[in-house]
Order: C-alpha cells, then sequence, then structure tokens
C-alpha cells in the first residue's frame, strides 16, 4: 500500500471514536477541518514567524489535548489565532458546530488527542504527499456519503498525462530566467492539478516564477487547495470560491489552462446569470452559443477560452476533460455545434486524445482530453490531431470506486512522444494517430423532400375521422355535413380537382353550406390518402411536400451539395429536391469513426459447424436425462 494510503488510513480510524455520535456521511465534517489544522499546526512547528500565515495564539496540538476539561476553549484560541489568510480557509468548514457537538458528546479531548499524535512535518510528509493524503480522505467520504468523489479531484496519473500535453510542447520556449508563467483552473478541486503543472514547468525550468489560480465552488476542496497552495508558498488569495459561472472572480489572461469540469452537470442554478453574458456576445464570456441546461462543460471551455493571452503576446494552451458529449451530442446549428463551429473555425482546437474507460473514481465511461490554443504550431495550422490511447491501460491491483485501469508511466511517455510527433508532421495517419483538416469535422445538413401524392376517396374510416375531427368539433352542420356525404362511401377521385366537384355538389344536395377554410382543411385531411401513384399536390404554382416522406442528409462542408445529392440521393428517389431554405451548417467531431476498423462476419459455414456441434452437445446432455 503507498505510504498515503497508509497515513489516509491513520486518519481515518479516528471515525472508530465518532460511531455511534456521528453517521457515517457525517464523518467528514470533523476529520477533514483537523487533518488541515494539524497540517498546519505542524508546518508552523520550527517558526510561526517565516511563513505566509501566522498564529499568534500560545496553543498547539500539544496544549490543547492536554486537558480534556480545557479542550474546547483552547481549540478555539487556537483557531482564533491564525491569521486572516488561514481563518478564511477554516472557516469554510464551519467547524465552530463541531467543536459544541463534540464537545458535548465528550469527544474532543480524545479526537484532538489522536491528531495530536499524527506527524504532518514537511520533513515526513511533503505537500505533494499531502495533497494524496487529502483525496484520499475525500474519496472515502464520498463512497460512504454516496457522493461524486470525481467532482473533486482527478487521479494523479491522468493528471500528469494532461499537463505533459498542455505544457510538453513548450519545453523549448521555457528555458529563460525568472520566466512568470500563469496557470488557472476554473474547477480546481483540490488543487492537484495545479500542482501537478507547476511541477513540470518547474522541472523544464527551475527558475521560472509560476504563480497558480483556481476557483472551486465545493467549499471542502476550496478550503484544501487553499491552504495546500499557503503552504508551499503560492498566494492563497488566488484561490478563490465561488461558482466560476456567474461569480468569475479571474480576469485573466493566463499562460495555461487546465480543468476537469464535472460531467454533465446541468447549469440550471445559474440559468440568468449565464443568459444574461450570453447576450453580451463576444464581449462577454458566452458568445459562441449555450449549451443544453443539463450539462455545462462547454461552458467551462468558453469560460477558459475568454482568458486567453493574445497570440502577439506569446498566447495560450488549454487543457480540459470531457466525456464523450461535447464531442458530437447536439444537431445542427444547436447551441453545441455552433460552440464547436466557433472553436474550429477559429482554429483554436488543436487536438483530442480519447482515454481508457474505468479511469476515475466516480464513472467508467469513456473520457477525452481536449488541447486547445491560439497559437498552434505552423504544421497544425487548420488541423487538428486525433489520438487514440483507449487502449493505453494497466490493471489496478485493487479497484477504487468505478476506477479499475490506470496508465501506467511508460504509457504517458509514449502518449506524449505519439502526440508531439504528430504536431511536428502533421501528416501522421495510423492506427493510433490521425490528423484531420478543421473542415472535415463541418457538414451541411440538407432537408430531402419529396412530393405529395395523394387520392381521395370515402369510406367507413373516412366518415369515422371526420366525426372526430377537431377542426369539425365546433361546425354547426358537422353531423348534416357527414350526412350529406354518406351517399358516395365508396367513392374514389384520382384528382382534388374530380374531389372538390363531388364534395360540393354533395354539399348541395343535401342543403349544406361548404364551409369556411379552417373546417375545409379538416375535410381534406380526412379524405386524402397517401399514395406514391397518387397526383402530385401543388400550390401557388409549386409543388407540395409531403413530410411523412421528408429526410436529411449531411454533406460534408468540402463537397459540393448538389454533387453529393446527384450521386447519393437523386439514384434512389428521382423525384425528390433540396429544401435550399432549410440548410443548416453543423459541426462535431466523430471521433470512434476515424478509429473505427471493420471487421467482416465469420463465414457462414464456420457458424453452421458451431451451430451443429451445439446440437450434438445440447442432445447429449438431454439423452443423460432420460437414460
Amino acid at each position: 500500500m503507498k505510504a498515503h494510503q497508509e497515513l489516509a488510513g491513520f486518519i481515518w480510524s479516528v471515525a472508530d471514536l465518532l460511531r455511534g455520535d456521528y453517521k457515517q456521511s457525517e464523518y467528514g465534517k470533523v476529520i477533514l477541518p483537523l487533518t488541515v489544522l494539524r497540517r498546519l499546526d505542524c508546518v508552523m512547528e520550527p517558526t510561526r514567524q517565516d511563513l505566509s500565515f501566522s498564529n499568534t495564539s500560545k496553543q498547539s496540538f500539544a496544549t490543547i489535548g492536554a486537558s480534556a476539561p480545557d479542550a474546547a476553549r483552547n481549540l478555539r484560541d487556537y483557531i482564533n489565532g491564525f491569521s486572516a489568510n488561514a481563518r478564511e480557509i477554516i472557516d469554510k468548514y464551519e467547524f465552530e458546530t463541531q467543536i459544541v457537538r463534540l464537545a458535548n458528546a465528550k469527544l474532543l479531548y480524545p479526537v484532538v488527542r489522536r491528531f495530536a499524535d499524527l506527524d504532518l512535518s514537511p520533513a515526513r510528509v511533503d505537500n505533494h504527499q499531502m495533497g494524496y493524503v487529502f483525496e484520499e480522505l475525500i474519496r472515502r467520504f464520498s463512497e460512504i456519503s454516496n457522493e461524486t468523489a470525481g467532482e473533486h479531484f482527478t487521479p494523479r496519473e491522468v493528471i500528469r498525462l494532461m499537463v505533459h500535453l498542455l505544457v510538453g510542447p513548450d519545453a523549448d520556449r521555457r528555458t529563460g530566467p525568472g520566466d512568470v508563467i500563469t496557470i488557472l483552473d476554473p474547477a480546481c478541486g483540490t488543487g492537484g492539478m495545479l500542482s501537478a503543472a507547476e511541477e513540470l514547468i518547474t522541472s523544464l525550468n527551475p527558475h521560472a516564477d509560476v504563480k497558480l489560480f483556481g476557483q472551486e465552488i465545493n467549499a471542502e476542496s476550496y478550503a484544501i487547495c487553499r491552504s495546500d497552495m499557503m503552504l508551499k508558498g503560492q498566494d492563497p488569495s488566488n484561490i478563490v470560491f465561488g461558482n466560476s459561472f456567474s461569480d468569475d472572480r479571474h480576469a485573466g489572461p493566463f499562460d495555461y489552462m487546465l480543468a476537469n469540469p464535472p460531467f454533465g452537470v446541468e447549469w440550471k442554478k445559474v440559468k440568468d446569470a449565464v443568459e444574461a453574458e450570453a447576450k453580451l456576445g463576444h464581449a462577454g464570456r458566452f458568445g459562441a452559443g449555450l449549451p443544453r441546461i443539463n450539462d455545462g462543460s462547454l461552458l467551462f471551455l468558453q469560460h477558459m477560452l475568454s482568458k486567453m493571452e493574445t497570440p502577439e503576446k506569446g498566447g495560450s494552451r488549454i487543457a480540459i476533460v470531457f466525456n464523450g458529449s461535447p464531442l458530437f451530442t447536439g444537431a445542427a446549428e444547436s447551441g453545441e455545434s455552433g460552440i464547436r463551429r466557433w472553436i474550429l473555425e477559429n482554429d483554436y482546437l488543436e487536438g483530442v486524445v480519447g482515454l481508457p474507460d474505468q479511469l476515475f473514481y466516480n464513472t467508467g465511461i469513456s473520457t477525452y482530453f481536449w488541447i486547445l490554443s491560439n497559437r498552434k504550431p505552423d504544421a497544425l495550422k487548420g488541423k487538428v490531431i486525433l489520438l487514440d490511447a483507449r487502449d493505453q491501460w494497466v490493471k489496478m491491483r485493487k479497484s477504487l470506486g468505478d476506477k479499475r485501469k490506470m496508465i501506467s508511466d511508460d504509457q504517458i511517455a509514449s502518449i506524449t512522444r505519439l502526440y508531439a510527433e504528430a504536431a511536428g508532421t502533421a501528416d501522421r495517419d495510423h492506427a493510433r494517430v490521425k490528423v484531420i483538416d478543421t473542415t472535415d469535422f463541418g457538414y451541411r445538413r440538407i432537408t430531402v423532400e419529396r412530393p405529395l401524392k395523394l387520392r381521395f376517396e370515402i369510406t367507413e374510416d373516412t366518415l369515422a375521422a371526420l366525426a372526430e375531427a377537431r377542426p369539425l368539433a365546433r361546425y354547426d352542420h358537422r353531423d348534416a355535413l357527414i350526412g350529406a356525404f354518406k351517399p358516395l362511401l365508396g367513392t374514389a377521385w384520382a384528382t382534388k380537382s374530380e374531389a372538390t366537384s363531388a364534395l360540393h355538389a354533395a354539399a348541395a344536395a343535401a342543403g349544406t353550406s361548404w364551409p369556411g377554410t379552417a373546417v375545409e382543411k379538416g375535410i381534406w385531411d380526412a379524405v386524402s390518402i397517401s399514395d406514391p401513384g397518387g397526383e402530385v399536390q401543388m400550390a401557388k404554382g409549386a409543388v407540395l411536400p409531403d413530410p411523412d416522406l421528408r429526410d436529411y442528409e449531411n454533406v460534408p462542408l468540402t463537397e459540393d451539395i448538389e454533387a453529393y445529392f446527384t450521386r447519393e440521393v437523386r439514384p434512389h428517389v428521382p423525384d425528390a429536391w433540396i429544401e435550399a431554405s432549410k440548410t443548416k451548417v453543423g459541426y462535431e467531431i466523430p471521433f470512434t469513426r476515424h478509429f473505427h476498423v471493420y471487421k467482416p462476419p465469420r463465414p457462414l459455414a464456420q457458424i453452421d459447424a458451431e451451430l451443429r456441434e451445439l446440437e450434438s452437445q445440447i442432445q447429449a446432455l438431454l439423452n443423460e436425462v432420460v437414460s
């Protein structure tokens, strides 16, 4: 077992003290804030002066846990002694409620004593390991609370691959002394992505000044991230609390941005704020369009794209984790399609990397990295890398939630190399990598119409339909009109003109006046029968389309519509035409289609042989039963 899991297991043992007085789902309200406080306590132990935060009290976990009667007072004194930047973090846990509850249950003293025995000093647990500890604790709490652990953090090997794809291509750019680099994660969780990005950049340039920025909506994750940044010397005020859609706290621009926003989470709660900003067009963040209300993934991406540095000043690179939905959800000219169109026509999308399924703690579905930039290399201008890494995984010895697979270090190196090679040559085309023109993702959705062909007749069904037709329901002379048509029972007409004359004559013979337009439409709906050999219907000199025969075709943007129609449609339906006024432009990224490998069906002889073998086995079993 890894060291961070062992340490998290020891901290988790505090739950044994809470059992009975606390529900399992409430353990985190005690354990997480006390873990943060104990970490701060251990970090301050050598000195309380040379840090970005301070504590003016005389208390520590040693003194808090020295006396059971004074434990609550000493703990409050300790918390109140922190500087404002640390207090802001602790307050997010609303821990005062738990102090009262623990004291009343006579649990505060033994719980604090257990934490006082825990060594979380940087010499034993560095910031990287501490991040793992927090994430392991959150994962455990989320499992027993039926919460979505994946909303809080991303598996570390996934982060490493993501950061390598994001930052790796800039290895030669980030070597200058004093290079100031800004990184944003607008859904930063506990800060794992930000920390991993900082580590890789400083490994490329130890003299770089990396500044980390984040925003998080979950209070506990925010508190952990902010405390981690404070402990590692980053400016904690750059980590802010709130909803990135309705309360954008970072103006930008940023050199790098990365995020793993929650999959398929609706944005209904911030609908008014988002729609108001969308009305600003590209003066706001959501000018490309709005996705459907039940999935805000593409809002996160627009949010990030709005914070790119201009290409003249060095531009920006973005990496984001999506499920499959943003690749193709939404028909032509829908909100999602419009956003994809804007991204591709502006040449922001650099690559899409397909990942294995079962990588994440809270979902087993397949996921994808989108890599975007407004400073793509010349070899990729107007092109997009598709890299299929869905088979790049190793099985975990022990599952963690839905996570049963992981990407090994060798596989991370291999995927990174393949991506870099594709970015450098832009002519890769093999089983794992495709480089596609941006226009190849676009299409025109054409509406194919066919003529409305009808015959006309009076039958028992026709008369029944007239009796139930809504347009005739309020017509005072409905029954008289139906009675007038009964003598025509069994009559059929090949043309509407013939039917019109006969029906008008029948109504006149019965002394019933011919109704107005609305009722007349109901009559024709009842007596008209679709017939491939029937009369082509016209209105104002134009052929009327049959809505039941209407069809649609997606024509690639790069292909002439008429040429496509002549080749693919007209040979099958010679009387069809394109309704040009209904043509729409759409964009989708059919990732799996580009990597589909046709597998021919097995020969029939082989299938027959297997069936005969199975029949023989079944017959042998039946013989054993009856013998």
